[in-house]
């Protein structure tokens, strides 16, 4: 699924004291993803059985700004904290169809996000995130090597809260984030072993012109499920591979051309037969942004760096046969 929180911020405080011109010279108020990084985790590239499914995710994330532009917001070399919380509900719908022997499935998401940046940024925004989308997946089972492979086309819809002079003062965002997919799992024996990699394709904001760059996504799950209980390492990776596309509105300028995040953690879960319960972390070992360029020959990119927790809870809530026990449907989508 996929909810976005800050992951890099504009340093519109400074700005402003420094220029009321160079203070509308960049995409202010994107966090530079659509989709918080390393929440797919727990999710497959198998489908559970045919149902209609519900998973409930929540999670917080606790940070600070790092980056060039840190130390411009700074110059004390105090730090500026950043905090999120998310809750979203969705709805995977398995209708037992298959289509090229793969099995199809469709996702349904709708976040809802509260989030602050401190001093001396000083912004605090809560609304409705863009309505996550996939209309269709596709899922192979190759044979009984164990070995998933799945696919599929998700979009952020452009109907979350939108405020300000250039549609970003709350927590949607005025354009289209697409979102391919690919999705490879190895589940035999009690193992998950998964690496899922997508990437956000952004159309252009429809008040400014300017378009955020590419962001790809690689989140990895390595567990061991024994008796009802799983457990294992975590990680993953998001980077700007994109660059940023900036408009007259911004007089050419742009925000972050570039940033690269990794991340570790861990996850644990628990099968209560009717549902399934999982709870992962993560820290965030490495976070650089470079590329921003409101001020001629200074780098004012910043980034977020910091931790987050997530617990998500799954269950089937109409199926076509009688509910299966001991299912763990996963879907962090």
């Amino acid at each position: 699924m996929t909810l976005r929180v800050p992951l890099h911020l504009s340093l519109a405080t400074l700005i402003i004291a420094a220029s009321t011109q160079i203070a509308n010279a960049f995409e202010f108020g994107y966090p530079g993803a659509a989709q918080k990084p390393g929440l797919t985790i727990g999710g497959t590239a198998g489908d559970p059985p045919p149902g209609v499914y519900s998973f409930n995710q929540v999670f917080t994330y606790q940070a600070n700004l790092s980056g060039p532009g840190q130390a411009l917001l700074n110059p004390s070399g105090a730090k500026t904290g950043v905090q999120a919380a998310v809750e979203a509900n969705g709805l995977l719908f398995v209708p037992g169809w298959n289509f090229l022997g793969a099995t199809y499935s469709a996702v349904l998401v709708q976040p809802f996000i509260m989030t602050s940046v401190g001093s001396p940024v000083d912004m605090q925004m809560s609304g409705i995130h863009n309505t996550y989308v996939v209309p269709a997946e596709l899922s192979w089972k190759l044979g009984d090597s164990g070995f998933f492979v799945k696919t599929g086309l998700g979009m952020y819809v452009p109907d979350g809260t939108k405020t300000g002079f250039n549609g970003l003062g709350n927590v949607g965002s005025p354009w289209w984030t697409f979102q391919p997919e690919l999705i490879v799992s190895y589940l035999k024996d009690g193992w998950n072993l998964t690496a899922n990699v997508f990437e956000e394709f952004n159309t252009k904001n429809t008040i400014t012109g300017y378009r955020s760059g590419d962001v790809l996504h690689a989140e990895f799950t390595a567990a061991k499920t024994i008796g009802n209980w799983t457990v294992g390492p975590v990680a993953y990776y998001v980077g700007q591979v994109g660059s940023d596309s900036s408009s007259a509105f911004y007089g050419g300028a742009v925000n972050v051309n570039r940033y690269n995040v990794w991340a570790v953690g861990g996850l644990v879960g628990y099968n209560f037969g009717p549902a399934a319960l999982n709870i992962w972390a993560f820290d965030e070992v490495s976070a650089r942004a470079s590329g921003g360029t409101p001020i001629a020959g200074i780098d004012s990119a910043v980034i977020s760096k910091g931790f987050s927790v997530f617990a998500n809870l799954s269950f089937r809530i109409w199926a076509p046969d009688a509910p299966a026990s001991a299912t763990s449907p996963r879907f962090n989508k």
